[in-house]
């Protein structure tokens, strides 16, 4: 039975929003790993995010499409954000910043556990200076949000007009991205004549499992949402989840609500800390790699592959149950983590 998206797609036009994607990006059977017997005849395929192709691609671009679109039509021209050294939202904050001629100011923030020289000085940190964006890093202990404040200050100070992108970008106008995203998945199900069982996400700031979620909501679709946390414990995850949920779909139609019932983080593949690498995330890695010559990252798309790797050899989905993994991008990660996977 096909989907009811027309009215989410309506919903979308109201909020300005750049265009930084290529069209929609594909929908892939995984058909070698969905053969292996531990996978107990489920059907696994992927989004495949990861294709975007601006500056070097991954999710975080579709939640820059509304706050781009937001920052433009507000006159910015700076862009402002934070996140750990190796982010990827601020490696497409200064991918976008460059595409649109504006100045970008990156507040990076040090791990608490990788200090290796790749980690501090490959992957998105080499990225980020090639798009020209000007970098403060930040000694452990300084508060990226106050430092922003005091950098905004300065920047409006020199006649500036800076504009904050939130950390991930996963702001509920941001989120947006990702129920733009719901309504995509469901048109391209429909012409493959498919029914997902299930969408599985990595759920660090939120924004993607949130977008999505109010996506399925809003068009009344069956599919259920997992996200697998990589960055909170699953209890703030769940909680954060729930409100930026709320904060989405009241943007997009203040009516809609969504019961907690509907809302699924699992916390089982973080480990020790946001960025620590897990066995089951390694294994994940390399079993996509060898089997389907597929990329994921090691801090969010391996630990979420993994979450649902167990899920599938567990049992918990009947033969033939269709599910679909979306790939998030974070390749440049793989590169600063080298001694992980040494």
């Amino acid at each position: 039975m096909p989907h009811n998206v027309n009215h989410l797609d309506a919903a979308l036009t109201a909020y300005p929003r750049a265009a930084l994607l290529e069209g929609p990006t594909p929908i892939q059977k995984l058909t070698r790993l969905s053969q292996l017997p531990e996978l107990n005849g489920c059907n696994l395929y992927v989004k495949r995010d990861d294709l975007t192709g601006l500056g070097g691609g991954g999710n975080k671009l579709r939640k820059l499409e509304f706050l781009l679109g937001e920052a433009l039509a507000e006159g910015a021209d700076t862009l402002v954000t934070w996140g750990g050294f190796q982010s990827n939202h601020a490696r497409l904050t200064a991918a976008v910043a460059a595409r649109q001629g504006l100045a970008c100011e990156l507040i990076l923030t040090p791990s608490a556990v990788r200090t290796d020289n790749d980690f501090c000085h490959n992957g998105n940190v080499l990225l980020d200076d090639l798009f020209g964006a000007k970098v403060h890093r930040l000694a452990r202990g300084v508060t990226p949000n106050a430092y922003a404040d005091e950098l905004v200050a300065k920047l409006k100070d020199q006649g500036k007009k800076p504009f904050v992108m939130p950390l991930g970008g996963s702001s509920p106008r941001g989120s947006l991205g990702y129920a733009a995203c719901a309504a995509e998945i469901l048109h391209q199900a429909d012409a493959l004549g498919l029914q997902f069982d299930q969408i599985i996400v990595p759920n660090g700031s939120a924004g993607t499992h949130s977008g999505l979620l109010a996506g399925v909501t809003l068009a009344r679709s069956a599919t259920s949402i997992v996200g697998y946390s990589v960055l909170a414990d699953e209890d703030q995850a769940l909680a954060t989840t729930q409100e930026k949920t709320r904060q989405t779909l009241h943007l997009l139609n203040h009516e809609a609500t969504v019961g907690v019932s509907a809302i699924n983080v699992d916390g089982s593949q973080r480990g020790e800390a946001y960025g620590a690498p897990t066995e089951a995330m390694l294994e994940a890695v390399r079993l996509l790699a060898s089997q389907e010559g597929l990329l994921i990252d090691p801090v969010y798309g391996g630990k979420a592959f993994a979450g649902m790797l167990a899920a599938v050899r567990r049992g918990d989905f009947p033969a033939g149950s269709n599910l679909l993994f979306v790939m998030t991008g974070g390749l440049p990660g793989l590169f600063a983590y080298r001694s992980a996977f040494a």
